[in-house]
C-alpha cells in the first residue's frame, strides 16, 4: 500500500511540476502600442539606454542565477548568428545593480528576456531560457 502511495504522490508532483513550468522559455508577442510616431510609447529604450538601428534582445540576470547562463549562451549565439551587434544588439541588466529597471519591466522571475523592434517598442517577452530557435524566430522578422 505505501509504494502506491508513494508512485502516486511521485506522479502527482510530476503533474503538478509540468503545469507550472509548461511555459518556461516560451517567447510571447507582447501587445504593441503605437502612436504613429514610430517610436515607443513610454519611454522604454530611453529608460534602458538602447540604441537604435536594429532589434535588441535584454536579458535580465543575476550572478546567483544559474539558468541566466544558458540564457546568457543561447542570445550571444542567435545574434552573432543573426549578424552580430551590427544588426542584433544585446544587453544583459543585473537586477541586484540595477532593481528599478526590473521594477520597471515586471521582472518576477529570473531569466527573463525582452526583445525590443528596431523603434524601442517592447515586442516579446520569455520567461526561463528560451530555445535559440524560437529566439531566432522572434527576431528574424524584427531584421526585415
Amino acid at each position: 500500500m505505501s509504494v502506491i502511495a508513494i508512485v502516486a504522490g511521485l506522479a502527482l508532483a510530476g503533474v503538478i511540476g509540468w503545469w507550472v513550468n509548461r511555459r518556461a522559455g516560451v517567447i510571447r508577442p507582447v501587445e504593441v502600442t503605437d502612436s504613429g510616431s514610430g517610436a515607443d510609447d513610454d519611454g522604454a529604450a530611453a529608460f534602458l539606454g538602447l540604441e537604435r538601428g536594429g532589434p535588441t534582445v535584454v536579458h535580465f540576470s543575476a550572478p546567483w542565477c544559474g539558468p541566466c547562463a544558458g540564457v546568457r549562451r543561447v542570445v550571444e549565439k542567435v545574434c552573432d548568428d543573426l549578424g552580430g551587434p551590427e544588426k542584433v544588439m544585446h544587453r544583459e541588466i543585473d537586477i541586484d545593480a540595477d532593481p528599478a529597471a526590473a521594477r520597471r519591466f515586471s521582472v518576477l522571475s529570473l531569466p527573463t528576456t525582452l526583445i525590443f523592434d528596431a523603434d524601442g517598442r517592447q515586442r516579446y517577452r520569455a520567461a526561463g531560457v528560451p530555445t535559440a530557435a524560437a529566439l531566432r524566430s522572434a527576431l528574424e522578422p524584427l531584421l526585415a
